[in-house]
């Protein structure tokens, strides 16, 4: 099975301990079909939100939008008036169809360090096994789900960790039963808790439904809006496509599960490098409530704008001395005054300090209690002395470089599948030891066959097979022959797989991408044909869903039908083999007849192997096995 490593990102600040429930949380909604995102309302409950240090998940007809809603400033005012302060970690949705998961195994144990980066558990998904990990050092202080227990449902509560090693034992008859008793009864402690703040910029607005930019892959840091398939003011009905996203594997477009009114579009369309959880647009249920956002303007977030089109550079240099005027007064006549008594920080927190030789005094923690986090240390700005009043004393602007003569050169911006196949490849030849094995295999059966079998299908389904066709099933046959070639790199394991999923590279405008042909060496020639076609199709369309392209135990790259003779591949981790074919074309080769010789149709392959996986007689074997069954296609029926 595919094992997939899912990082847990923390909210803003920090993973907020879950409070127990007061009036705040009466206006927010976690229905199956709202995928948790955040409602809010008018009145004393300004905000209500779910707060928690791993993904919220928005399950759609179409794929699975992860997301880590920034909501450090909500989560500053709350308590926990008879536990310690902790995090609870949910069981989050791992693919498009998971409903429920089994927890296969637990990598850590209650007690221990958990270090920024270490694996914490692995859950059996209907698609895959998938680890995570967690991203700031803590304790893992009790486990609430047993290894081996099947049909956890989403969302729940599976461990509670800790950033004080002193706060486990507090957590040790703690159980599911009791952490839903303490939610469910009000506490004593409430009625003393500080009054709650005041009402946050936004809580006057009608009732509506923010959308946040979700992971649409397990890699995807930001993504690019392309296209909006809806106008302010439509009405939206559920499944409807709202919006298509650039991320770093595709082009996805997500829906939305409930009706209302597209009230607001927070992002433009081509807004490039959108981070994750940024709010993209509201929607409300009334179609009146449409006006009272035409001036909505998001706090609390970064701005991410559309980049303009480019200025003539002294245009630039223009307005460039006037700006830094302005701003340079507002920096430096509030500077931070240094905090006194003692500095609360989280340990990656310190750590990021220590490293940029920042003083934690300086810095403004956002955090709960004042926390310092490592978002206050990434944003940091020391604070600078204030510049003399005078215009002279502003340091002229260096001269730009030499124009070059138009019409040179075009500059095409870099797509985010681009960026990330270039990371990949590079990252595939500097840590896979390649090598590479070739053969020539006699052709002149398989084009014969597929002469017949296409005439005979023109009356039974009118599919056409081609050679990629005998290509893809000769292949997962010898799979299964040396299921050494079928396996994956895991770093502490070789992962040998018992199914063959076949991964086929299709070149498309925004770059390359391997959809894949699930359990070929299973499927006949008619349905590979039909998958790849329908594949193939949607992949130049944009269309592919997450599921279908990420993934496969091998993976086949044809350039026979540009006339390239052979070529060598890049191996496609955590796969260890990937087959470049080339061209075919007529040769002369021995034959025992009159003439001492015959014309054939040999076509080149080469089989780049990962020497960590594949030895140089596996993968010559396997080459053996793929050219008997392509030299005698018939035995691919036995």
């Amino acid at each position: 099975m595919l094992r997939l490593i899912l990082r847990l990102r923390p909210t803003a600040g920090r993973p907020c301990p879950r409070a127990l429930p007061g009036p705040a949380a009466l206006g927010s909604r976690h229905g199956p079909g709202t995928g948790r995102l955040r409602r809010f309302h008018s009145g004393a409950a300004s905000r209500a939100a779910s707060c928690t240090g791993v993904h919220s998940v928005v399950t759609t007809n179409r794929m699975t939008l992860l997301r880590c809603p920034q909501l450090a400033s909500s989560c500053q005012t709350q308590r926990f008036y008879s536990l310690p302060p902790h995090q609870k970690v949910e069981l989050p949705a791992l693919s498009p169809t998971m409903q429920t998961g089994t927890i296969a195994r637990w990598e850590k144990k209650e007690g221990e360090k958990i270090s920024e980066g270490e694996l914490i558990a692995e859950v059996e998904t209907d698609k895959a096994t998938v680890g995570f990990e967690m991203m700031e050092e803590c304790y893992l202080a009790k486990i609430l789900v047993a290894e081996g227990t099947r049909d956890v449902t989403i969302g729940s509560v599976i461990c509670i960790t800790v950033d004080n090693p002193d706060f486990i034992p507090a957590f040790k008859d703690v159980t599911l039963d009791s952490l839903k008793a303490a939610g469910a009864a009000p506490s004593s402690a409430a009625s003393t808790a500080p009054p709650p703040p005041p009402a946050a910029p936004g809580s006057s607005y009608p009732p509506h439904l923010k959308i946040l930019l979700p992971a649409l892959s397990p890699t995807m840091t930001m993504g690019t809006v392309q296209r909006w398939e809806k106008k302010v003011g439509e009405k939206l009905s559920e499944g409807d496509l709202l919006a298509e996203i650039e991320t770093d594997k595709a082009t996805i477009g997500f829906e939305v599960q409930e009706e209302g009114y597209l009230a607001k579009i927070m992002v433009a369309e081509g807004t490039r490098d959108v981070p994750l959880g940024m709010p993209l647009a509201i929607i409300v249920e009334k179609e009146s409530d449409i006006a009272a956002f035409n001036d909505y303007a998001e706090t609390g977030v970064a701005e991410v704008a559309t980049p303009p089109p480019p200025a003539p550079a002294a245009v630039r240099r223009t307005h460039t001395p006037t700006a830094a005027v302005p701003t340079a007064a507002p920096v430096a006549a509030a500077p931070a005054a240094p905090r006194k008594g003692r500095v609360f920080a989280s340990p990656l927190a310190k750590k990021l300090a220590a490293e940029k030789g920042i003083d934690l005094a300086q810095v403004s923690g956002s955090g709960p209690d004042g926390r310092v986090t490592r978002k206050d240390i990434e944003s940091f700005v020391p604070p600078k002395a204030a510049p003399a009043p005078t215009l002279a004393a502003t340091p002229a602007p260096p001269p730009p470089p030499p124009a070059a003569p138009a019409g040179t050169f075009t500059d095409i911006p870099i797509s985010n599948i681009r960026r990330v196949i270039a990371q990949r490849l590079m990252q595939s030849k500097q840590t896979i030891p390649h090598y590479y094995l070739s053969v020539d295999v006699n052709m002149d059966q398989v084009l014969e066959l597929r002469m017949e079998l296409n005439a005979v299908s023109l009356w039974l389904g009118n599919i056409k097979l081609s050679v990629n066709d005998f290509i893809i099933k000769a292949s997962a046959l010898a799979c299964i022959k040396v299921p050494e070639a079928n396996s994956s790199w895991m770093d502490t394991v070789i992962r040998q797989n018992h199914v063959v999923d076949v991964s086929v590279a299709v070149s498309t405008a925004n770059g390359l991408i391997t959809p894949i042909v699930f359990n070929a060496h299973t499927k006949g020639l008619a349905a590979i044909c039909s998958d790849v076609s329908a594949l193939a199709a949607r992949a130049r369309e944009g269309k592919l869903q997450p599921h279908e392209f990420q993934g496969g135990t091998f993976t086949i790259s044809n350039l026979g039908m540009f006339g390239i003779k052979n070529f060598s591949a890049i191996i496609n981790p955590p796969q260890a083999c990937i087959l470049a074919i080339g061209g075919s074309e007529k040769r002369l080769v021995p034959a025992d007849n009159e003439k001492g010789f015959d014309v054939a149709s040999m076509m080149s392959v080469t089989l780049s192997c990962d020497h960590r996986v594949v030895d140089g007689a596996v993968g010559a074997q396997w080459l053996a096995e793929f050219r008997k069954f392509l030299e005698k296609p018939v035995t691919m029926l036995l």
